[in-house]
């Protein structure tokens, strides 16, 4: 099923706050709590068309993959790693679908990165080689890891170039029903792709990601992890629009605006 949080411009004003919820048909149907929770249903029905999709996780952490495809890696100048490299966004840079992705005046070329993102179901933490890591994951969604690439070159580490406010776009959804071992995942600039890859492509897949990423800090519910980008990354300038496109999940969606004064 397909989770989201929304909220709606029906129902008055008890509707003007995130809630959770599942997609059906043209309808969300409003759930308790958030999905990687206990929850139950609500009994209440909102046209589709009336809400405004959210980004449909509040992680406390979130994870991402480096260099987890050959061709990217090769793209950029870079061997693969022999082992995963992981680096953490803020929480503080996620937005959801149709938010702005704001250009940091501090940099004067910033890239997108369409991903897949798995969603931590249940707490894991130092998982065995018996126990299959899928059953932690909650689900997948799309990521889109905006970097602002001169300053990942010439920091070296990641942080500030992943960071910024904004540099995480998320969603449009949750779906929980979907194997991730051979999803297409693209990355559109004003219609046209520019990213295209599958994830069986990738160096270390999303189990092994799991399993791994978990004997080094435990995974909480709701925790997200970007699995890392396919070839194909390219800049993003003011009234772009860029979308990343998973099948399965659906279609990320977010205009490119110019740097906050």
């Amino acid at each position: 099923m397909k989770f989201c949080r929304f909220i709606s411009s029906s129902g008055g004003a008890s509707s003007a706050f995130p809630r959770y919820g599942i997609l059906e048909g043209e309808n969300v149907q409003e759930i308790s709590a958030a999905p990687w929770t206990e929850w139950s249903g609500m009994g209440r029905s909102f046209p589709l068309t009336s809400a405004r999709l959210l980004a449909p996780v509040e992680p406390r952490k979130i994870v991402c993959v480096g260099r987890n495809y050959s061709a990217h890696a090769a793209e950029l100048g870079n061997d693969v790693p022999k082992e995963p490299l992981i680096f953490l966004k803020p929480p503080t840079s996620i937005v959801g679908p149709s938010d702005a992705i704001v250009l940091p005046k501090y940099s004067r070329r910033v890239e997108h990165e369409g991903e897949l993102g798995l969603v931590i179901g249940r707490k894991c933490s130092h998982l065995n080689d018996q126990e299959n890591p899928l059953d932690y994951v909650l689900g997948y969604t799309c990521v889109n890891d905006v970097t602002a690439r001169d300053l990942q070159k010439a920091d070296v580490q990641f942080t500030r170039a992943k960071g910024f406010d904004t540099f995480c776009p998320t969603g449009p959804y949750i779906e929980s029903e979907l194997h991730p071992g051979d999803l297409l995942v693209e990355a559109l600039v004003n219609g046209e792709v520019r990213q295209s890859g599958r994830t069986s492509l990738m160096v270390f897949p999303p189990p092994f990601l799991v399993r791994w990423i978990s004997r080094m800090m435990t995974l909480e519910p709701g925790d997200l992890i970007a699995t890392g980008t396919p070839s194909g990354v390219g800049p993003l300038v003011e009234q772009d629009v860029v979308d990343i496109r998973i099948g399965g999940i659906g279609v990320l969606s977010n205009p490119v605006h110019a740097p906050m004064a």
